[in-house]
């Protein structure tokens, strides 16, 4: 089985090749892995950082796409999904929140299944009071997740989450539309119209970091979410 690790980075120069580095490192066996990089039209050093990195991990199995402007991460996330090679893929965010330790344990409902049963996957961060963020973040995660569970009869903990694995064909098949953060709805939104149960596993090393250090999603894109959330519940909008 081969994991897709797909990775939208928009100016993300101070973190961007550690976590290349990180997950280059992560063992995944018996799992092979390809990493896919889309530069989303950075306007800093992102893009010579992610050409040298293509040059030294081409034989490791990185792949980097260059969006010509900012498009947004639902936007790279769709021309990834164009390249992707493996049966499942992960979402790894470039800002270095999320750490590439934690996707061993996102792995094991799959591996516990019989091969061929395909388990979709989020990894839940536990969300709470994060000093980093305060109580804003913590209320919006929590209102989107806790509209997602009064529509569509669910019990997610975390919708928001940057960690989902879902196998290539059925994200593929999603027909993904948006280009912004709402992506994070839309996603859920379309596997739970689709039947699809989505399995939740806690993620230990998620450390949030702030707007002053270069978090890029804002209070707007909470309310752009909340309306997704409404839309595709509503609407038969594919």
């Amino acid at each position: 089985m081969k994991l897709s690790i797909i990775i939208p980075a928009h100016n993300e120069e101070k973190t961007i090749g550690q976590v290349i580095s990180k997950v280059m490192a992560v063992d995944l066996l018996p799992w092979e892995k390809e990493i896919v990089v889309v530069n989303d039209g950075s306007s800093d050093n992102t893009k010579d950082i992610l050409e040298a990195a293509a040059k030294n991990f081409r034989q490791a199995g990185l792949k980097v796409l260059h969006h010509a402007s900012n498009l947004g991460k639902g936007a790279a996330v769709q021309s990834a999904l164009r390249q992707v090679a493996g049966e499942y893929v992960i979402i790894q965010d470039a800002d270095g929140e999320y750490d590439p330790k934690d996707i061993p344990g996102l792995l094991e409902p799959i591996n516990r299944h019989a091969t061929g049963t395909r388990v979709v996957v989020f990894g839940d961060r536990g969300i709470k009071s994060y000093p980093e963020r305060g109580i804003h973040y913590v209320i919006g995660a929590k209102i989107l997740t806790w509209t997602l569970n009064l529509l569509f009869g669910v019990k997610l903990s975390d919708l928001y989450t940057g960690y989902k694995l879902i196998p290539a064909d059925i994200f593929k098949s999603l027909n993904i539309k948006s280009a912004g953060f709402e992506f994070e709805a839309e996603v859920a939104c379309k596997l739970l119209k689709k039947g699809i149960k989505i399995a939740e596993v806690p993620i230990a090393n998620y450390r949030p970091r702030s707007k002053r250090q270069g978090k890029h999603i804002r209070a707007k894109d909470a309310i752009i979410g909340l309306w997704a959330i409404i839309k595709y519940r509503f609407t038969n909008e594919q």
